[in-house]
């Protein structure tokens, strides 16, 4: 299998959970046009129309888009070990918890991520604060339903953590210190709980390392993109 993906999206994180507590070996490819590349996805386009990653190419050279239904399929594919709990009500939670990620959570960041893309003379006051607002609003929806024995639900790795982990890593360390913004998990003590827990599952911690590694790369590239912008004016 090939996993087309970049390791600072959210999304391909929880794909690579599942390929890692399963023991699935899969070639991790970043596609071209992603990030400041020059590059167009016109070769990627061939395999994702969508031109979103993650992309799960198959054997057999089949190709499947979109980070939930790679880790559905996933979990039908290869079923043992198990990322989804046994109870149904808890199987429920797990999907409404990596739901409430997708449509609330990561929304709230978008404004957020468009800032940063901007030089920080752009930066609109106002835009952060609303921004961060919603935020602390969508985590607090989560705060409602995350586990209390150390991982999302239940005792044990899910989907859901996959979905959690690498968007708190954005959430918690990569926006307040961009922005300066409060630590949006400083008033939820269960989800608080909750994250420094997680940190102690050696594949969870794997995830939320590269997340960190990418991000951190990332910025540094930004600002020598930047550094050049200024010598050349």
């Amino acid at each position: 299998m090939k996993l087309f993906q970049t390791y600072d999206s959210p999304f391909p994180t929880r794909v690579r959970l599942l390929l890692y507590a399963k023991g699935l070996e899969a070639e991790i490819i970043q596609p071209p046009g992603f990030h400041a590349s020059a590059e167009t996805k016109d070769e990627y386009l061939k395999i994702n129309p969508i031109g979103r990653v993650p992309t799960l190419v198959l054997d057999d050279g089949r190709a499947l888009p979109e980070s939930e239904v790679i880790c559905e399929y996933l979990e039908d594919a290869y079923p043992e070990p198990s990322l989804r709990p046994d109870d149904p009500w808890e199987r429920a939670r797990m999907r409404l918890l990596s739901r409430i990620c997708d449509f609330y959570v990561v929304m709230a960041m978008v404004p957020l991520f468009t800032l940063a893309g901007r030089s920080r003379r752009h930066w609109e006051p106002e835009v952060v604060e609303a921004a961060a607002g919603k935020l602390a609003e969508a985590l607090a929806y989560m705060e409602d339903f995350i586990g209390e024995e150390g991982y999302a639900v239940g005792r044990a790795l899910t989907q859901a953590d996959g979905a959690i982990a690498p968007q708190l890593v954005l959430a918690s360390e990569w926006i307040p210190g961009l922005f300066g913004t409060p630590d949006p998990l400083a008033t939820l003590p269960k989800l608080s709980a909750y994250w420094r827990a997680i940190q102690a599952d050696p594949i969870a911690a794997r995830v939320i390392a590269e997340t960190r590694d990418a991000i951190a790369e990332q910025q540094a590239a930004a600002k020598a993109r930047a550094s050049a912008e200024r010598i050349a004016t």
